[in-house]
């Protein structure tokens, strides 16, 4: 038996995110490998008294946003249970002041669970972890029909909540140097968490001229994800961090090219199936997507080496095996360092 702690908004439609979309496709997976999972949605205050109901020695696996906000807790618990974190990302990354507890947190764990490559080196190299604690285990894919496209290219689509995180300051500033072009972009994924970022990128649209071209559909799922993603041409994020980028894999999912800015885990998501361009820097996205929209032989390209990363992409039964692999040496070790 293995609980689960996870966030209580796991499955709130009207705020998803890529890390309580893998935790409920680890929680089904592992359910299918015959695993039983006790999920428990909880906030930070719903920790302590929960860890102390669960006996001792027990592996217990914990998403990392409620692992990171409560050290003081976990901290000691590690020493009677086996803890495994489960980290979508490295917070300190992008919020040095939170290193001290992140690191208290990952060091007394007794495994890590990273979502990149590019995320373990970062932890080992940061927080100073033991290499054979800490396991990869990438976002997977689910087989999905390959695109249509247009013949031109003109159909953008990004997937991320709308936040300043995500850079979509950035990307409507590209847009503007682009107005001269024929194109239309949709942006999905949430509006609630930062309303006045929001509400500052409409008036960036209109004073750039595009605010006819620019559509914020809010969140998107099931058949409405799948028929933007069908009917998109070129995936579009200029996150500023990004641990590995789900919205980038689903886009391949169905063959859809990428341009992306690079960071952190977004060059192996893309894997040659895309553009990548500096953070933060609007003209280089822009040429980017001049070019995509100017020239059909690099749309050829693009579309090509698309098709070829969608055949490579794993499915969640792989995250879950090396989740379940992360588990299971934990078990084995006996507990904390």
């Amino acid at each position: 038996m293995t609980p689960f702690l996870v966030p209580v908004g796991i499955d709130d439609p009207a705020l998803p995110s890529g890390g309580n979309r893998y935790d409920r496709r680890v929680i089904d997976e592992l359910r299918a490998l015959g695993r039983v999972v006790h999920e428990h949605r909880v906030t930070p205050a719903d920790v302590p008294a929960l860890l102390d109901e669960i006996p001792d020695r027990t592996v217990v696996l914990v998403d990392g946003l409620l692992a990171t906000q409560a050290p003081d807790v976990l901290v000691p618990t590690a020493k009677r249970l086996a803890l495994v974190v489960l980290l979508h990302m490295p917070f300190a990354e992008t919020f040095p002041a939170l290193a001290d507890a992140e690191r208290e947190v990952l060091t007394s764990a007794a495994g890590v669970v990273t979502t990149s490559k590019w995320a373990r080196r970062w932890v080992v190299a940061h927080h100073g972890l033991d290499p054979e604690r800490v396991t990869t285990a990438t976002p997977g894919a689910d087989p999905a029909r390959a695109a249509h496209g247009s013949r031109t290219g003109v159909e953008l689509l990004c997937l991320a909540a709308v936040t300043r995180a995500k850079g979509h300051d950035v990307l409507l500033s590209a847009l503007g140097e682009i107005a001269d072009l024929d194109w239309r972009y949709t942006c999905a994924g949430t509006l609630q968490l930062e309303p006045d970022f929001v509400a500052g990128l409409r008036d960036l649209a209109a004073r750039s001229g595009i605010g006819d071209r620019v559509r914020f559909t809010g969140p998107l799922g099931g058949a409405d994800l799948d028929a933007a993603l069908s009917g998109a041409d070129l995936l579009v994020s200029a996150s500023r961090h990004e641990a590995y980028g789900m919205g980038v894999t689903e886009a391949l999912a169905h063959a859809v090219p990428v341009v992306a800015s690079d960071v952190g885990g977004h060059p192996e998501a893309v894997e040659g199936a895309g553009l990548l361009v500096p953070p933060d820097d609007p003209d280089r996205l822009a040429d980017a997507l001049r070019t995509w929209l100017e020239s059909p032989r690099d749309r050829r390209r693009l579309r090509r080496a698309a098709a070829d990363r969608r055949t490579t992409l794993a499915p969640w039964r792989t995250t879950a095996d090396r989740i379940a692999a992360a588990l299971d040496e934990a078990d084995a070790r006996g507990g904390p360092p």
